[in-house]
């Protein structure tokens, strides 16, 4: 089996960052049910000597999905090339990718929903039957011409599965929504790598950081990269004890429940701007500076799984345990989610 190739991304970059990422499907830590099935349809494409059915995986950002879809071609021993949906406006903007696609090759096009229309149509020939069609010339004189392809496999990825069109979603044979990662999950995931850049680690001071890593591996990876640097200048021997790492995380201003200072801010907009909401997520955005998409796609996912916020039809809503975290007093007159109804 030949080395697996990744195109379209800088070999000097990140070095770190890839040495951090697992490289197998074994390697990985959590989405065990996702894992086991992507084993079958490997094994079956393989004894085949077929293509991988095309495949998309959906979830909110920092679950592994560009991992899956780089270790994915390393069971395969299949090249990938690597492409964003946001680049991918016109047609012509794909032919590089599809024209030059090695037999049973794949094809990641991460935040696939941001791909223009023309371009998701250009790709449904591709995906179906594995050729494109091609327009020479203009007007009564135009024609078509119909160019086959080597069988590939297109891996999407996306934090929005809810705006891709239902005739792009449907032509993907395996469908994957990435779960949070436990605290267990992501304590292991923080000791093993805290092995690969060679620091000493006590299991409570990864505990401490998966504890505070909301859900992801993405974050705890940013945390425990941190804790190092701490560790590294204020102690005399690097070592992460837990009363280091919660030091480290407390200069950072990552609270206990994992909260950083942009979540805070967006919670006393709400509270304080709002009255507690519903408020609406372009209002809140136009109040901290910031774009909707940031709230919805990096603060809301979070804050919504642990209860601190809810979506109502008339926006977002904060929680009385959202208010009881932060230390504030449900205003008069001002009905938290959760709690008690005022009587008079």
């Amino acid at each position: 089996m030949r080395e697996t190739v990744i195109e379209g991304q800088n070999p000097a970059a990140d070095d770190e960052d890839r040495r951090l990422r697992p490289q197998r499907l074994r390697e990985m830590v959590g989405q065990r049910d996702a894992i086991a099935r992507l084993e079958i349809a490997i094994n079956a494409a393989r004894k085949r000597e077929e293509p991988l059915g095309h495949m998309l995986f959906d979830g909110p950002p920092g679950l592994g999905k560009t991992t899956f879809a780089t270790a994915i071609p390393r069971e395969m021993g299949v090249s990938v090339r690597i492409a964003s949906g946001s680049t991918l406006m016109a047609p012509h903007d794909l032919m590089p990718y599809l024209t030059s696609a090695e037999r049973h090759s794949i094809l990641f096009i991460d935040e696939i929903h941001r791909m223009s229309k023309a371009a998701e149509e250009f790709l449904y020939p591709a995906m179906e039957d594995f050729r494109i069609d091609i327009v020479l010339g203009e007007g009564v004189s135009a024609r078509t011409i119909s160019m086959p392809l080597q069988p590939f496999t297109l891996i999407g990825a996306t934090t929005r599965a809810g705006v891709i069109s239902a005739p792009l979603r449907d032509r993907f044979q395996l469908r994957e929504h990435l779960e949070f990662y436990s605290e267990d999950d992501l304590a292991e995931i923080v000791t093993r790598n805290a092995a690969k850049l060679s620091v000493e680690i006590t299991r409570h001071a990864a505990n401490e950081i998966a504890q505070r890593s909301r859900g992801t591996p993405r974050v705890a990876n940013n945390h425990l990269r941190w804790v190092r640097d701490f560790a590294t200048s204020e102690t005399p021997d690097g070592r992460v004890s837990r009363e280091v790492a919660l030091a480290a995380l407390e200069m950072a201003k990552v609270d206990g429940r994992g909260l950083d200072e942009q979540d805070r801010k967006y919670l006393r907009t709400i509270a304080n701007v709002f009255g507690g909401g519903p408020a609406g997520v372009d209002a809140v955005a136009h109040t901290m500076n910031l774009s909707p998409d940031t709230l919805e796609d990096d603060v809301e996912p979070f804050l919504l799984r642990i209860g601190f916020i809810v979506r109502t039809p008339r926006g977002r809503k904060m929680t009385a345990e959202a208010y009881a975290h932060l230390g504030l007093v449900v205003p008069a007159g001002a009905e938290a989610e959760g709690g008690q109804k005022k009587l008079f």
